[in-house]
């Protein structure tokens, strides 16, 4: 008999959501052996749209799906849900000032984090996307009180991926070949992707491409600004590649990292490399077995991988990620989200 999982999807009609339901429900994300129910969530002027997502859904007759529910009402949508994914915020647009955005997804945030703690699953894992995601996330978590700290996180898995691909074209090595890929803080343009730190073949990135240059004034902006880039070559932001990167990122909540390999996700931090306890920061992390079990599926344990070492360059592009999530902390404070 297999395991099931309840999951549910904000703004599930929206273009990452929709790059993401099929893979769910074809079992990409919790793997071949665990039923899937679909919690769709929505606004209400939306539902129309949503509706037509869930009959794409019921034709492609998936095997491991066995439910979908279209809501509009966070209380249905988070009801029993083990895994919330976050997806729906809005979107900066032009003239907006980065509290105006803080301040209309603080919103959002602090009702799907109430919905959460008061209708999930006892075991409810939270993973947000919509951005700005790791302070969405921090507004999310502080107002679901009884839900513990280290089931929060937020995406860094699409900042990975983009800096291991442009890693491996650069060394002219597969992307396999690049590993222990750590990504420090913000999923913002502040972000550091730490090339020191990971590994091609085994190696330090940095030595194995050998050209310190490229690797900061054009392989750092280019995974920091990608997002833009994608924004100005496509007229829309990454969507299938977001929705990819919410697969991968979940893949590695749910499954052991492999011996010799890390991943990059923000979680709250209880001190490590200094960053102030509960702010929502990416590290690199491993999953490993733990021993709570309920509802089939096995939740390990994801520990921040501590020791790795900085120079002064690093050191400053990891002070300035950092200073920018204690300024948003800050904002979101002043402006009465956090209580």
């Amino acid at each position: 008999m297999n395991n099931r999982v309840r999951v549910a999807v904000t703004g599930a009609a929206g273009q990452i959501g929709y790059a993401l339901l099929f893979r769910i429900a074809s079992g990409q994300m919790f793997g071949p052996e665990t039923d899937v129910e679909l919690h769709l969530i929505e606004l209400e002027q939306t539902m129309p749209v949503l509706e037509g997502v869930a009959m794409e859904l019921d034709d492609c007759a998936f095997p491991l799906l066995k439910r979908v529910v279209c809501t509009s009402d966070l209380k249905t949508g988070m009801d029993g849900v083990n895994w919330a994914l976050l997806v729906g915020s809005v979107p900066r647009k032009q003239g907006m000032e980065r509290s105006d955005l803080l301040q209309i997804n603080g919103g959002i945030f602090i009702n799907q984090g109430r919905a959460i703690n008061d209708f999930a699953s006892d075991d409810v894992r939270v993973f947000v996307v919509g951005n700005p995601c790791n302070t969405n996330c921090l507004i999310a978590k502080h107002h679901a009180k009884d839900v513990p700290d280290d089931r929060f996180y937020a995406m860094t898995t699409l900042d990975e991926l983009r800096a291991r691909t442009q890693l491996a074209k650069k060394a002219g090595v597969d992307v396999t070949c690049v590993t222990q890929m750590t990504v420090w803080g913000n999923h913002s343009s502040t972000q550091f992707p730490d090339f020191y730190n990971t590994k091609i073949n085994g190696i330090s990135a940095a030595k194995v491409i050998d050209d310190e240059d490229w690797l900061r004034n054009t392989f750092v902006p280019m995974i920091q600004q990608r997002g833009a880039a994608v924004i100005k070559a496509r007229g829309s932001s990454s969507a299938a590649s977001a929705a990819n990167g919410v697969v991968v990122g979940v893949n590695h909540l749910v499954k052991d990292t492999v011996p010799g390999e890390s991943f990059s996700v923000s979680l709250c931090s209880k001190g490590e490399y200094g960053v102030d306890e509960g702010l929502i920061f990416s590290f690199p992390c491993r999953r490993e077995h733990g021993l709570v079990r309920n509802i089939g599926l096995e939740h390990g344990v994801v520990n921040v991988i501590e020791g790795l070492e900085f120079n002064d360059y690093s050191r400053g592009k990891f002070e300035e990620t950092l200073n920018e999530l204690r300024q948003e902390r800050d904002m979101v404070k002043s402006l009465g989200l956090l209580d």
